[in-house]
């Protein structure tokens, strides 16, 4: 049987995931219990396990209270072990992890933070912030060459791995990328297709691997246009990268 994943709006932007296998269930990044709750008992699951991407309160600040009222495990970066709330589990990409007997892929992907990871379940990709739809996390604790390093790592997922990131940033995201892109068909078709969702209340994640690549400026700062638009002809990719970032900051 596949897992089931509910997502779970909270504060003003994040998402939660309910991750469901078996009698097993999962929370990604409870920002808040409250949300997480309600949408544990609309579905009738018990919580086991809640899986943090990073230490920011925006992503494990339901941890204590949620473990307290289910028992559950928490699951997180073993190095980063220090700052996550309640964490009973560390995991490291040599480590991994198994969830209902299902092996989850870790990926340390740090930049956003200096132990951010990714959980890869059947082939779903909870990134957390260091990947968002067509964008990427700011360098809070690492540097242009870190990030691009992460998210190079994150690309070499296949192509129908389902994306699911920390926030509904997609809409904004796009408009950046299009002044940096603006011929870029498969980013047009894309905000076409986030417009229509958001006017509709719907979330815009999940999204596959490939549309990201191809849409992502993020994952495409050698494009000819891209570098075009930056003016950076002939730099090399982490100095392109950097200079997106730095355009993202302030746009």
């Amino acid at each position: 049987m596949p897992t089931e994943i509910e997502i779970v709006p909270c504060l003003s932007d994040n998402y939660a995931y309910l991750v469901k296998s078996g009698e097993a269930c999962a929370v990604v990044d409870p920002s808040e219990a409250a949300p997480v709750r309600a949408a544990l008992k609309a579905k009738g699951w018990k919580l086991t396990h809640i899986l943090n991407t990073h230490h920011h309160p925006d992503h494990c600040g339901g941890n204590l209270e949620l473990k307290k009222e289910f028992g559950a495990i928490v699951v997180g970066p073993g190095k980063d072990a220090a700052r996550i709330p309640g964490i009973d589990v560390g995991v490291t990409e040599e480590s991994g992890w198994e969830f209902d007997g299902r092996k989850v892929q870790v990926l340390e992907v740090p930049a956003h933070t200096r132990g951010a990871i990714t959980f890869v379940i059947d082939g779903n990709a909870f990134t957390g912030d260091t990947l968002f739809s067509i964008g990427c996390g700011r360098l809070f604790e690492g540097d242009a060459a870190t990030m691009w390093k992460s998210l190079s790592k994150l690309m070499t997922l296949p192509d129908d791995t389902q994306v699911y990131c920390g926030h509904e940033y997609t809409q904004s995201n796009g408009r950046f990328a299009l002044t940096l892109e603006p011929h870029n068909r498969a980013l047009q078709k894309r905000m076409e297709q986030v417009t229509a969702l958001r006017a509709a209340g719907k979330p815009t994640i999940p999204v596959d691997m490939a549309t990201e690549k191809a849409t992502n400026p993020f994952l495409r700062p050698d494009q000819p246009e891209i570098r075009k638009s930056l003016g950076m002809e002939d730099a090399d990719t982490v100095a392109a990268f950097h200079e997106i970032r730095e355009r993202k900051n302030n746009f």
